[in-house]
């Protein structure tokens, strides 16, 4: 055996140059995500976007037939109820404060009957599953659902959620790297980070399902629907999410009571 020095060996960085490369880290995350900032064309709104229009519509319409793809395939465009679905929409879209967004809007109707599900990617290209337009009443409610993932495209959700990602993905390394030490600290630092990011990702998305609600009845009033008809859709989104659902907390929509009351509240406004 070799004589012990009674130095300590050095493993990796020390404890300053790790929290020194963290606050770097932090502070490219920082920059990055302030540094994104656009104004909405539609709303006037200073937002922290992660790519311009441009790159929002070539992204949706790159991934739109994959989506597609996995929820049944897309139904024929001369399909009559798939043709509604496009009139609809389209009105929407041409008869509200949708027209002045950069957007090309483009409405599919999904063979997934099975499904009860309405989306839209970035950039205009929205889709509703045959299994939810069965359930509909009449043309105000899908004026409804449409307009609501309507509200999701002109309001960025989708492009802001990723500036938000990239920059909870960057604290979360931030902290790894801060506290990583022999005996795993750091990795149940970063799993902690990565936990809150998690949830301050599902507090956004239920803010913004609220945000999508109002503005998609803004859109079913100034197209002459009755935005009412919003009250009929949370009446059969919550029939089919009876039982076996996630906690609130945890869920990325609010629950369709919830939605509800907000809707009496915006009605009740008018």
């Amino acid at each position: 055996m070799g004589e012990s020095t009674g130095i300590p060996r050095r493993r990796g960085f020390g404890c300053g140059a790790r929290i020194l490369l963290a606050l770097a880290i932090v502070a490219f995350a920082l920059f990055k995500y302030f540094s994104q900032t656009e104004v909405n064309p539609v709303t006037g709104e200073k937002q922290h976007i992660a790519m311009t229009a441009e790159q929002e519509v070539a992204l949706g319409l790159e991934s739109a037939p994959e989506m597609a793809r996995q929820m049944g395939g897309e139904a024929d465009p001369n399909d009559p109820q798939a043709r509604v679905v496009a009139a609809v929409g389209q009105k929407l879209v041409r008869d509200s404060d949708a027209s002045r967004s950069p957007y090309t809007f483009d409405f599919h109707l999904l063979l997934d009957s099975e499904t009860m599900n309405a989306f839209a990617l970035p950039g205009g290209q929205v889709f509703i599953t045959s299994g939810l337009l069965r359930k509909l009443e009449d043309e105000a409610q899908l004026a409804g659902v449409l307009g609501h993932e309507i509200g999701h495209v002109v309001h960025r959700h989708g492009a802001e959620h990723m500036a938000t990602g990239q920059l909870g993905q960057l604290l979360t390394m931030a902290a790894g790297v801060a506290a990583t030490d022999e005996e795993g600290r750091g990795q149940r630092a970063a799993m902690v980070a990565a936990m809150i990011n998690q949830m301050m990702q599902l507090k956004y998305s239920r803010s913004d399902e609220l945000e999508a609600d109002r503005v998609g009845m803004d859109y079913m009033v100034q197209a002459g629907y009755d935005p009412s008809a919003m009250l009929g859709v949370m009446r059969i989104l919550g029939e089919a999410a009876m039982g076996g659902r996630a906690p609130v907390m945890l869920s990325t929509h609010p629950y369709p009571e919830q939605r509800e009351a907000e809707i009496e509240r915006y009605l009740a406004a008018r």
